[in-house]
């Protein structure tokens, strides 16, 4: 199925406008790659008939939404990059909770949370880590796009090789049990996570004062304008002596000046610059 420059242009631009994904010049093979099997799903005998149907406007919103969600790179997995979660760990929680212990509260957001492996990689380091957080109010948000994906993730079960990526045997066997031929996770982890639908670059979901933001391998999906103004959004919410976790191919470098980089070792994180949180 080859796509033409006029298709291309045009859902390139559909998927722009809905979700703020830039799909530059070059990226057609991902197009055709990921819009090939829903034409086949759809019945559609070509990209030009799918456009067609697209343009049809409020009657096709459910197939609006399925090229969005086909368009979403869902990559993932437990650990994923595994030095964020030991900075995580050692560096950012500790200074952190001796501030919250006196209201035992702790706010955070999981953005383009896929189907669950990095909430529920959080959610295992923080109780590791400090098991005093079982007795704490803990506000858990995680978000996506994709409803598919976020099924996945609410119901918590993963395949031998999901679990097989970087999740360590000790945590398979305290944290999740055997169901049928997948691996189903603990249910107060579970519980731990609210997962929701939220398209990061339309309106936001309320959300109280936030401690973390893990915002991990999405910016480099978007425009500078929509990363100063994600990162502008993502600011407001963030408490001034709380933490930002990116990608590690993404910065606030000369986008955004009121987060400053902090860098660990092997790994780092944004928090809010000293002149802007005073």
């Amino acid at each position: 199925m080859a796509t033409t420059a006029e298709e291309f242009d045009f859902i390139s631009q559909f998927v722009e406008r809905r979700t703020g994904i830039v799909l530059e010049k070059g990226k057609e093979y991902l197009v055709e790659s990921r819009l090939g099997p829903l034409l086949r799903k759809e019945g559609q005998a070509s990209m030009a008939s799918l456009i067609e149907k697209l343009k049809t406007g409020a009657l096709a919103e459910p197939l609006a939404r399925r090229v969005c969600e086909a368009m979403t790179t869902n990559e993932t997995s437990f650990f994923r990059d595994i030095h964020p979660f030991e900075v995580l760990k050692k560096n950012v929680m500790p200074p952190l909770l001796d501030k919250r212990r006196a209201t035992k509260e702790l706010n955070l957001w999981c953005a383009a949370s896929s189907t669950g492996q990095e909430p529920y990689t959080i959610a295992m380091t923080l109780l590791e880590a400090f098991p005093e957080l079982r007795t704490w109010k803990i506000y858990f948000l995680a978000t996506d796009i994709a409803t598919d994906v976020l099924a996945k993730a609410r119901s918590g079960r993963y395949s031998q090789l999901e679990v097989n990526r970087g999740l360590p045997a000790s945590l398979l066997v305290k944290y999740f049990k055997r169901n049928g031929l997948e691996w189903e996770i603990d249910e107060k982890l579970r519980s731990m996570i609210d997962f929701r639908e939220m398209n990061i670059t339309g309106p936001w979901l309320p959300m109280p004062r936030l401690d973390l933001i893990f915002m991990r391998n999405i910016l480099i999906y978007f425009s500078m304008e929509t990363k100063r103004q994600i990162l502008g959004k993502a600011r407001r919410l963030l408490r001034d002596d709380g933490g930002l976790f990116l990608g590690g191919a993404e910065t606030t470098l000369n986008i955004d000046a009121s987060y400053e980089r902090v860098q660990l070792d092997r790994s780092g994180f944004y928090r809010p610059t000293a002149r802007m949180a005073a």
